[in-house]
């Protein structure tokens, strides 16, 4: 296998629940020794890892209605605008899976556009939850996020039964082609795994077990 510099298409991740904020500096201290993208942290912790990060070109990454997507549409683009007047430079917010899944395609037309419009030039990351999508709905959702201009799919919470998948990343690959970019996420600990998903067409990695992945 051809290696690649890996560390520019990570987003280094510490989501679990009962994390602290000294696992959330040592995070940050991390992705700087690193060379990570960005971390991706709880909403509770944006402003705390940005003043972790001030003096690096490192983004802040953070999620929206995680991790089951239930939240009203309006709720979520309250919160995305906190999170970026906190100093969040991406979102990655979960689709309403339940809509979803109950074929209310309107409805997520309108949360799509709703948080577009909330991120304004922040980047905007959508989870679709692949482990609970057929192949249709995976296609059905992508061509909405195509149609109202996110700037990635991002395959799973990590919350799931299961994440990423090759094939997954392969068939909204299919479907958006370049003018979306793809975040694969969930379950992805090894370098091998990484660049797997990069060649199926990802182009950024999510994951806590980024120095896994790099060493």
């Amino acid at each position: 296998m051809k290696k690649i510099n890996i560390s520019k298409k990570i987003d280094h991740t510490l989501l679990a629940p009962n994390a602290t904020l000294e696992q959330f500096k040592k995070l940050c201290d991390e992705a700087v020794e690193n060379e990570f993208y960005s971390v991706c942290v709880p909403p509770f912790m944006v402003k705390s890892c940005k003043k972790c990060l001030a003096d690096t070109d490192i983004k802040i990454c953070t999620v929206v209605g995680f991790p089951l997507g239930y939240n009203s549409y309006l709720t979520k683009m309250v919160e995305a605008k906190e999170l970026i007047n906190n100093g969040a430079d991406e979102i990655d917010a979960v689709i309403n899976i339940s809509a979803l899944k109950s074929g209310d395609f309107d409805f997520i037309n309108k949360e799509v556009k709703s948080l577009r419009q909330a991120c304004g030039k922040n980047i905007l990351k959508i989870i679709i939850e692949t482990a609970y999508l057929t192949d249709k709905e995976k296609t059905e959702v992508s061509k909405i996020i195509l149609k109202n201009g996110a700037d990635f799919i991002k395959t799973s919470t990590g919350f799931a039964p299961s994440g990423a998948k090759i094939e997954d990343v392969k068939l909204i690959k299919s479907v958006v082609g370049k003018n979306i970019r793809i975040k694969a996420a969930g379950g992805i600990s090894t370098y091998e795994q990484a660049v797997a998903m990069i060649d199926a067409g990802a182009s950024r990695i999510g994951s806590s077990k980024s120095l896994n992945i790099v060493k």
